[in-house]
């Protein structure tokens, strides 16, 4: 039975590096890297983690397939010697696409990525990306509004506690660590919580961490409570003043309607592709 999630974010990312010319190394739209900066984010993630008393260290890692989020997760992985699993629910949220301009973009699966990484650069030999995890969720390709985007993370959590509890070859594990991005984590945390509009903003590199609550009150989600011990953490952190910390207020929205009041571009050439199978893929996964 899981007893703790914890959930962090990637680190600081190269685009945002003024004059910083990056390319993907994915070859994969909007997949930065991660500046230098953000790769010492990392390490002081995994020291964190690594300094916790070993009954509370993780035991499992679950990281969007995005590669800021493979490099985050990697100095975890290695300091605790814990395989990385692929989990494309916990991927970066896009708003609704502009019509006519194509889909966003799907990650490679693991198998591929497990591949491929060390292709990119031979750290990763020392790092698994394990296969037998198969992505339980699959954004739509043509974005989310609000409501989707927690829909999504409700989903995910339903089915990733269910599966790693339920799994023989996974359910020993009692503390999980996923690796995901702003907007993500926070609908993670507020599903978890309980609280669907919980005022959350989500820095690089912090740490949120929920509890199983013991009497089973409460109202929290993913089929029983949880009491949330830290949000957004950056204790561990030296320098807090490039957190790029992020919202969802920060989200346009219609007065009226609530909803996202812009719409993302797709990826160029894919204008005339359709949506692949989206949302649970509990039964049919290959990602």
């Amino acid at each position: 039975m899981i007893e703790t999630i914890y959930i962090a974010r990637h680190g600081f990312r190269a685009n945002w590096v003024a004059k910083s010319n990056w390319t993907s190394p994915t070859g994969l739209a909007r997949d930065p890297p991660l500046a230098a900066h953000g790769e010492a984010q990392a390490i002081e993630l995994a020291l964190y983690l690594e300094s916790l008393p070993k009954d509370k260290q993780p035991t499992a890692i679950f990281s969007s397939p995005y590669y800021r989020c493979l490099q985050t997760s990697k100095p975890v992985a290695e300091r605790l010697s814990l395989p990385i699993y692929i989990e494309h629910g916990l991927s970066e949220w896009y708003s609704p696409v502009a019509p006519g301009t194509g889909l966003f973009p799907r990650p490679k699966s693991a198998i591929e990525l497990r591949t491929m990484l060390p292709e990119i650069s031979p750290s990763w030999n020392t790092v698994e990306i394990d296969p037998s995890w198969s992505s339980i969720w699959l954004p739509s390709r043509k974005g989310e509004d609000l409501n989707g985007i927690h829909a999504r993370t409700a989903g995910v959590l339903r089915h990733l506690v269910h599966a790693v509890e339920t799994r023989p070859d996974m359910r020993h594990h009692k503390r999980i660590l996923l690796l995901s991005h702003a907007a993500t984590i926070i609908a993670v945390c507020r599903h978890l919580a309980g609280q669907p509009g919980l005022p959350l903003r989500v820095g690089c590199c912090t740490v949120s961490e929920f509890e199983r609550r013991r009497d089973g009150d409460g109202g929290g989600q993913a089929g029983y409570a949880w009491n949330a011990v830290t949000l957004a953490s950056s204790v561990h952190l030296t320098d807090k003043t490039s957190l790029r910390d992020w919202g969802l207020e920060d989200v346009v929205t219609d007065d009226v309607t609530g909803e996202v009041s812009f719409n993302d571009i797709g990826v160029p050439g894919t204008e005339g592709e359709e949506d692949d199978i989206s949302g649970p893929q509990i039964y049919t996964s290959m990602l």
